[in-house]
């Protein structure tokens, strides 16, 4: 009997490669799997199933981990307002991390003695693929033609075409990457340092030009209406990406530190996690505290970076998780956002949690709290050890 190998399968020029080599040089019976973190339709399902069937695998299969996802990553992105490098939400890394988790749990469900994935030896994912696989299931060995072939996308093209399997460079131009927490674009401009993607290179055409205000309802950190309509984090983020994507909001290039250890950039459109993260961040600027602010900075950059890196299943992951709910105890409220095109505008928020409430004064104008000999004495006291190590050491 043939080995089995479970091949995580997008469809694309990598894996449409993995599967014919496989198949046909490794003479392993494959077992395709596609994880999806809410990017792809009902019919692009079925499309990229029939590819999987043509391309001579033996089953394939289908892991919805929307919902998971969300419960287990990107609600923690939300409640740390996690963008890398103050720019990037990451679309990706966050969603490889579960496409890999959800892998290794298909590969102990079939028992399968090999587990394969199309990365190549430049990027992070190749990390972040084998280091989960080896933390979830160490006994299994990892193959990556790809890497360990050192392919050009032209070599590719022509061991496909040579198979039998028709792909042309055009159709291999931009590499695209969809979930419900962004789409990534590469191709040869993000491979410069100078140029930016030309606008035909973008998923979505920028088609709205009208100015949108929209109301945004979160309760405990978390998303949870849209105008007055009370859908589900999940449903919120999808139907806020389409009404916000036409208008070219969240569209950027993201320069970064790969994992090891070279810069690389690559374009995204995100409109619902960038508009997200902003509104929620304003709304706890309203609600919290300065040091539950201060602390929050501090440890979702290294969550976000930890994440990054594929280190999603450390246990100081879920000490930090635990640390972001707690504070999202008296983030709700609503957010109201101005949509125009290519950018928009956190216009305020209302809360009953509002620290900012007149109940105790006006910024600049009175309060209601304290008399002014009340701060002549605070501000004394509050800067006397500075005053004394002046003191002491004034030059004569």
């Amino acid at each position: 009997m043939k080995k089995k190998v479970v091949l995580a399968f997008s469809g694309g020029l990598d894996t449409s490669f993995c599967c014919i080599y496989l198949t046909k040089d490794r003479d392993l019976e494959v077992h395709s799997v596609i994880v999806n973190t809410g990017g792809f339709s009902d019919q692009e399902l079925k499309e990229i199933e029939k590819r999987a069937y043509a391309l001579g695998v033996t089953s394939h299969s289908v892991v919805d981990e929307t919902e998971n996802y969300y419960e287990s990553c990107i609600k923690y992105l939300i409640f740390g307002n996690v963008l890398k490098n103050s720019t990037y939400p990451l679309s990706v890394s966050a969603e490889r991390v579960s496409q890999a988790t959800a892998i290794a749990n298909y590969v102990k469900k079939i028992g399968a003695d090999y587990v394969a994935h199309g990365s190549t030896g430049a990027g992070n994912d190749q990390v972040r693929f084998d280091m989960i696989f080896n933390i979830m299931i160490p006994g299994v060995e990892i193959i990556t033609p790809i890497r360990d072939l050192k392919l050009s996308r032209e070599a590719e093209i022509e061991y496909l075409n040579k198979h039998g399997v028709e792909y042309t460079a055009e159709k291999a131009r931009y590499s695209i990457n969809k979930g419900i927490w962004g789409t990534s674009v590469g191709g040869k401009e993000t491979l410069t340092s100078n140029q930016t993607l030309p606008e035909e290179a973008w998923p979505t055409q920028v088609s709205e030009t009208k100015e949108r205000d929209i109301e945004l309802t979160f309760e405990k950190g978390e998303l949870v209406g849209i105008d007055g309509e009370k859908l589900s984090p999940v449903k919120a983020i999808q139907k806020l990406q389409e009404i916000a994507q036409p208008y070219g909001i969240g569209r950027d290039i993201h320069v970064g530190d790969t994992i090891i250890g070279i810069k690389g950039r690559v374009g995204f459109e995100a409109a619902a996690p960038i508009i997200i993260i902003k509104a929620h961040h304003t709304l706890e600027k309203h609600t919290l505290t300065k040091w539950q602010l201060s602390w929050k900075d501090q440890l979702s950059t290294f969550y976000g970076n930890w994440l990054h890196e594929g280190q999603f299943h450390d246990p100081v992951m879920r000490n930090m998780e635990a640390f972001l709910a707690d504070t999202q105890e008296t983030v709700s409220g609503k957010v109201f956002v101005k949509l125009l095109p290519y950018r928009f505008q956190v216009v305020g928020i209302e809360s009953e949690h509002d620290l900012m409430s007149n109940k105790f004064g006006s910024y600049g104008e009175m309060n209601n709290s304290w008399s002014g000999e009340d701060v002549k004495g605070f501000s004394k006291i509050f800067g006397n050890q500075t005053m004394i190590y002046h003191r002491v050491n004034e030059k004569k």
